[in-house]
C-alpha cells in the first residue's frame, strides 16, 4: 500500500476538499473544534468572511509562539521588562494620537517635560524652566527617526548658509565611522549625501578624532560620533571630536558641527561616567539623539532628540497644520502616533529619578564585567575593544585555538551562535566593520 493510500484509509473521511467556508466558529463552539485546526487560513489574501475573537487571537498567538523569546535575545539593547504600573499606562494610553495636542494637551505635555529633562540630563546650555527659554526637542518613533532629524538639520542649515554666501550648496557630504548604524547609510542615501566613511582598526573599532581632517572640506555638513558602538558598545571621544572640529573651523573659517548618536550611550553615561564630556557642555555639539527603548528602559518603540538651542534647526524644518483643530506645529518625519511609550518613558522618569537609573546602569556594568570576566577565564575569548562603554561584551574566539591532542579546532563564532540557539538563547554572530574584521 502506498503512502497516499495509507493516508487515505485513515484520514480519508476527514478530509474537506471543498474547504467548506460554512464553519467559521461561533461563541460556542470549542476553540479548537473550530474549522481553523484543521484547514487552511488565508496567509497572503484578505479574508473573505470573519471569525471568533478567541479563534484569531489563538492564531496569532501560535503563530508568535515560534519567535524567539524577547528576554533571552543578546542581539538587541532593547528593553524587554517593565513593571506591572508601566504597562497599564501602556494599555490605557495606546489609542492616544499624541500629535493631537489640541486633544491631549496632558500627554503633550509630559512629551515637553521628558524633553527639557534629557536637555538638562544632556547639559543643554538654556535653563528650560519656562516656555520661552525651552530647549527644542522632539519625540520619534525610535532614535533612527531622530538621526534623520539630526541630519537633517546639520543639512539644512549649511545649505542656507552656503546660499546666503553665494556659494553652491549641490555637493553636502557628512563624516562618520564605518562603524556607524546602519540609519546613517539610509539617510546619506535618502536625503542625497555624500558618506565619508572613515576607517576604524582592531584594536580601536570605534572612529578617531585624527582622521577628520582628511576627509573634511567647506561642504562637509556635519560629523557624527556614535556614542556607543552598535559592534562593541565602545564610546567615540566626543571631546576629541569637538577639538579637531574646533580647530578646523578656525584655521578653515567653517562652520562644522557634530551630532552625537547616542542611542544607547545617551542613557548610561550622565549615571555611570558623569564627569565624561560627550553632550552640549561641548562647543560644536549641535544635537545629541538617544532611544528611549535601549537603556532609557521603555518598551519599543520611543526615541528623543534635543538640540543645543532653537537657532540648531532651520525653520524651514517645523511644518504646522491646523486640520486637527488648532496650529499643531510639527518637527518629524512621521506624523501620528500613539502616545503610549511617551507616557511609560514619562513614568520611568518619574520612577526611577536619577538615583534609580544610576543603580541600574552600575548593576548592568556589574553583570557586564562578571560576564567578560568569565569568558576571558576560559582561555577560548578575546574581548573586542575596550575603553568606556556601554554594558556590553563583544568578544571572538582566540586565533589558532588547539584542542587537547594539538589538532585545530574547527569550530568559529557562528557555530556557538548555532548551538546557544538549541538552548533558546539569542547570540549574535556578525563580522566587524572594514578593516577591523
Amino acid at each position: 500500500m502506498s503512502s497516499d493510500d495509507k493516508m487515505q484509509e485513515r484520514f480519508g473521511g476527514f478530509l474537506d476538499p471543498t474547504n467548506d467556508e460554512s464553519a467559521y466558529g461561533s461563541a460556542e463552539e470549542p476553540l479548537f473544534g473550530s474549522r481553523y485546526t484543521s484547514h487552511d487560513i488565508p496567509r497572503y489574501e484578505f479574508p473573505k468572511k470573519s471569525m471568533a475573537p478567541t479563534v484569531a487571537a489563538q492564531l496569532v498567538r501560535n503563530m508568535h509562539q515560534l519567535d524567539a523569546n524577547p528576554r533571552l535575545d543578546m542581539a538587541s539593547f532593547v528593553t524587554t521588562w517593565m513593571d506591572s504600573e508601566a504597562e497599564a499606562l501602556i494599555a490605557e494610553t495606546q489609542a492616544v494620537n499624541i500629535v493631537d495636542t489640541s486633544q491631549y494637551p496632558q500627554c503633550t505635555e509630559m512629551e515637553q517635560r521628558c524633553i527639557q529633562m534629557l536637555a538638562g540630563l544632556w547639559h543643554a546650555p538654556e535653563s528650560g524652566k519656562t516656555e520661552g527659554e525651552q530647549r527644542l526637542g522632539t519625540s520619534t518613533i525610535g532614535s533612527s527617526e531622530a538621526c534623520m532629524l539630526g541630519g537633517l538639520a546639520l543639512k539644512r542649515r549649511w545649505t542656507v548658509a552656503r546660499k546666503k554666501a553665494g556659494k553652491p550648496a549641490d555637493k553636502p557630504n557628512l563624516i562618520l565611522g564605518i562603524n556607524a548604524q546602519v540609519c546613517w547609510e539610509k539617510f546619506n542615501q535618502y536625503f542625497e549625501v555624500e558618506g565619508r566613511y572613515v576607517p576604524v582598526e582592531l584594536d580601536y573599532p570605534v572612529m578617531s578624532a585624527d582622521r577628520i581632517e582628511q576627509y573634511a572640506d567647506e561642504n562637509t555638513i556635519g560629523v557624527v560620533s556614535m556614542f556607543g558602538s552598535t559592534y562593541n558598545g565602545q564610546f567615540e571621544d566626543v571631546k576629541a571630536f569637538n577639538d579637531k572640529v574646533e580647530e578646523l573651523n578656525k584655521k578653515n573659517g567653517w562652520d562644522m558641527k557634530i551630532h552625537v548618536d547616542a542611542a544607547s550611550g545617551g542613557f548610561v553615561a550622565p549615571f555611570i561616567y558623569p564627569d565624561l564630556e560627550f553632550d552640549f557642555r561641548l562647543k560644536n555639539v549641535n544635537s545629541v539623539s538617544a532611544s528611549g527603548h535601549k537603556y532609557g528602559l521603555v518598551y519599543p518603540g520611543v526615541g528623543w532628540i534635543v538640540w543645543r538651542n532653537r537657532a540648531c534647526v532651520d525653520e524651514s524644518l517645523i511644518f504646522h497644520v491646523n486640520y486637527l483643530g488648532t496650529d499643531q506645529p510639527s518637527l518629524n518625519l512621521n506624523f501620528s502616533k500613539n502616545a503610549n511609550m511617551i507616557v511609560a518613558q514619562y513614568y520611568q522618569f518619574l520612577r526611577l529619578g536619577f538615583e534609580g537609573y544610576q543603580k541600574i546602569m552600575r548593576n548592568l556594568m556589574q553583570v557586564a564585567g562578571h560576564l567578560a570576566k568569565g569568558l576571558l577565564d576560559t582561555g577560548h575569548f578575546v574581548l573586542i575593544g575596550g575603553d568606556k562603554g556601554l554594558p556590553v561584551v563583544a568578544f571572538a574566539l582566540k586565533t589558532g585555538r588547539k584542542n587537547k591532542e594539538g589538532d585545530d579546532i574547527g569550530y568559529d563564532e557562528f557555530d556557538i551562535m548555532d548551538r546557544m540557539k538549541e538552548y533558546h538563547w539569542q547570540l549574535p554572530a556578525y563580522n566587524l566593520p572594514k578593516n577591523a574584521e
